[in-house]
């Protein structure tokens, strides 16, 4: 079995599609208005409007309902990526929502933690310690 994606529910494909393009710098592709995926080389993080719901299951998903999962993204740099979202040619400027400034964590990553225009949890992190590098060597 392969992990392949996440999907997140929204009642605005096109806003939640331009922060995470904004924030990663990765193109969506789009199937339909409903529909968009943004792929990396490890993953893809699919963003469906609430209208595709009802093809898995009625009432089965929310949008912006999310208080547990936290989307991660390994990042060269969390501190650049922090003043590029935060700078104001960024295109979020106060917008943005900082939950936790950059800081070095316990296990060896630097993270930086915010919320998306849904509410859900985003972790940019780059591994600065000796450990964490080999564990997420590219």
């Amino acid at each position: 079995m392969d992990f392949v994606s996440i999907r997140i529910i929204t009642g605005d494909v096109a806003r939640l599609v331009a922060f995470y393009e904004r924030a990663t710098g990765v193109r969506a592709a789009w199937a339909t208005e409903d529909f968009a995926e943004l792929r990396t080389a490890t993953a893809t993080l699919a963003i469906a409007g609430t209208r595709t719901v009802p093809l898995f299951a009625p009432g089965s998903a929310r949008p912006a309902d999310n208080h547990s999962v936290i989307t991660e993204f390994l990042v060269d740099d969390v501190d650049r990526v922090h003043r590029d979202l935060a700078g104001s040619g960024s295109g979020f400027g106060s917008d943005i929502d900082v939950v936790a400034e950059p800081t070095t964590m316990p296990w060896g990553n630097r993270s930086l933690l915010v919320r998306d225009p849904d509410g859900h949890l985003v972790n940019f992190f780059t591994p600065v310690t000796p450990a964490a590098k080999e564990k997420f060597a590219r």
